[in-house]
């Protein structure tokens, strides 16, 4: 199939850069033909945020967006910012850059399923519940677009009764927004040397549940974040509390994924979290109806790789737009993708072929360059810990006001695990079953299927690594970063042979397994088409 335009991943910046495409076409009066392919098996079924929406971009894109009634429903009406103790509570001061005056608590899904619909109205074709698996090169080595993954193929890697082959799609230029670590994404890193130059990506694990609270715990508006308990004062992350419409009320906890002991869980911390005497009355009575888990990008400004290589570019959060300090991204990802979108428009329109390298000197002239080069040592502040990241980061904001003439710099989140003789063990309380609950559980909440029958997507370079280094060094990490049980450790009765089990059934697609394992020995390559989770208003 031919195009002029294929996009992986209809997340916020490919449907941006896609509606953007089809407005210029209408503009100049150019069809120009777009795909967008989606391994979901609808829009917005592997879509997790917060999300805290900043309209900035949207305003730009679509600036009749209220008249089109879209899910941006709950503007936002208090803000605070707590720092937690082990049983109290002290807030503080809102930095500038958590003020969400204009801002809107929303369901990032919903707001790409609408922004679909859009899509769609201006003639995008969306493909979804279909994984693209593999770049596709030409004679010359340029990105010629990509092919969808075979479908009904057994566990043994024979093709089964249910037997479909993959399409192949080509493109003039194929725009890759496949979300934090991609996995067509890092094989582009590899092939066309992106991220020489540019500082090792940092990430964070997000989970997040979604509940119906009682009335009277319902504070439509109110946006509550906290840092310090449970996490030790070493590890980077903290919570998000977002009360939408209906009763319904966002939680999260994000764990950055350069924490040092090998024993933490960023899903036990969430369960711990949610049991602090000033946020468990918020869910007791309510019911727990949605759960999820996903990396995200932390690098920020420094980690931004070469955006563009011969026949296509990369936009959103595979590129690494999230601004940590604000905790968004939505609005970045979003003019990522309208910004390449005009740069390969008039690639389209010249006739030219190769490097979008317009691209990336647009998108400096933008505010969205401006806005994470400001921010750009706040994360990389948090090495010297809590307090010295908190006291750097007011430096930064208001003394310096992101202008200091040094730039700081990141590093490999798997190289960060101490052993685990070095480390103390963590002793997690039990679920409560009314606040907390176990993973298998929330598992289920989370919608996620796959197709048994088909070869495993985690995939160990080294099968003997699991025990003979993660287990033994390292107590089997793998077992606790995951945040839906996954990875398991087995023995036969007696305590012996031990071994790794996967159950790649209950994978959210999160990522932090390929990210995080210390010898990098899991490759998180894409499944069956439709699989993974289905997340319904998250």
């Amino acid at each position: 199939m031919e195009y002029d335009v294929v996009i992986v991943g209809a997340g916020p910046s490919g449907l941006a850069a896609a509606i953007r495409l089809k407005q210029l076409g209408a503009e100049q009066r150019r069809d120009v033909n777009v795909c967008i392919v989606e391994k979901g098996s609808e829009v917005g079924a592997h879509i997790l945020s917060g999300a805290v929406l900043e309209p900035r971009a949207l305003n730009e894109l679509l600036p009749n967006w209220k008249e089109r009634d879209a899910p941006i429903k709950t503007p936002v009406t208090d803000d605070r910012f707590v720092y937690l103790t082990a049983s109290k509570q002290i807030r503080l001061p809102t930095p500038p850059q958590m003020k969400n005056h204009g801002n809107y608590i929303i369901s990032l899904g919903n707001l790409c399923r609408w922004l679909a619909e859009r899509a769609e109205e201006l003639g995008v074709e969306i493909y979804s519940g279909f994984a693209a698996a593999e770049v596709l090169y030409d004679d010359n080595g340029q990105v010629q677009g990509i092919a969808t993954g075979d479908m009904g193929v057994g566990r043994d890697g024979q093709p089964t009764g249910n037997y479909q082959p993959g399409v192949a799609l080509h493109a003039r230029y194929t725009l890759f927004a496949e979300g934090c670590h991609g996995s067509l994404t890092k094989t582009l890193f590899e092939r066309f040397r992106l991220r020489e130059g540019a500082d090792p990506q940092t990430y964070a694990i997000g989970i997040k549940e979604l509940w119906e609270v009682v009335p009277q715990q319902h504070v439509p508006g109110q946006v509550i974040h906290t840092l310090g308990w449970p996490l030790d004062s070493r590890t980077y992350g903290g919570s998000f509390i977002y009360h939408l419409e209906n009763n319904q009320v966002a939680v999260g906890f994000v764990v950055a994924l350069d924490y040092e002991n090998p024993y933490l869980s960023p899903y036990d911390e969430f369960q711990r979290f949610k049991n602090h005497p000033s946020i468990r009355p918020t869910f007791v009575g309510g019911q727990r109806v949605a759960y999820g888990a996903r990396a995200l990008n932390e690098g920020g400004y420094q980690s931004i790789p070469k955006l563009t290589f011969p026949g296509g570019a990369l936009i959103g959060d595979g590129a690494g737009f999230l601004n940590v300090p604000k905790i968004k991204g939505t609005h970045t990802a979003m003019k990522s993708g309208m910004v390449a979108a005009e740069a390969t428009f008039e690639a389209l329109q010249a006739g030219a072929d190769g490097d979008l390298a317009d691209y990336p000197t647009r998108l400096k002239n933008t505010w969205l360059w401006d806005e994470l080069y400001r921010v750009r040592n706040i994360r990389p502040a948090f090495r010297w810990g809590l307090v010295g990241g908190l006291a750097y980061s007011g430096l930064d904001t208001y003394v310096l006001r992101g202008r200091a003439p040094w730039t700081m710099h990141h590093h490999n989140d798997h190289e960060c695990l101490n052993k685990a003789s070095a480390c103390r063990p963590i002793d997690y309380p039990k679920p409560d079953g009314e606040v907390s609950f176990d993973k298998l559980s929330s598992v289920y909440l989370s919608g996620t299927n796959h197709e048994e029958n088909q070869p495993v997507h985690l995939r160990l370079k080294n099968a003997s690594v699991a025990i003979d280094i993660n287990l033994k060094d390292y107590e089997a990490p793998e077992e606790r970063y995951c945040p839906a049980g996954v990875y398991e450790i087995v023995r036969d009765e007696d305590g012996s042979n031990p071994r790794l089990q996967i159950n790649a059934q209950n994978c959210v697609h999160c990522k932090t397994c390929d990210i995080k394992d210390p010898t990098q020995n899991i490759d998180w390559v894409v499944p069956e088409g439709g699989g993974g989770p289905n997340y319904p208003n998250m």
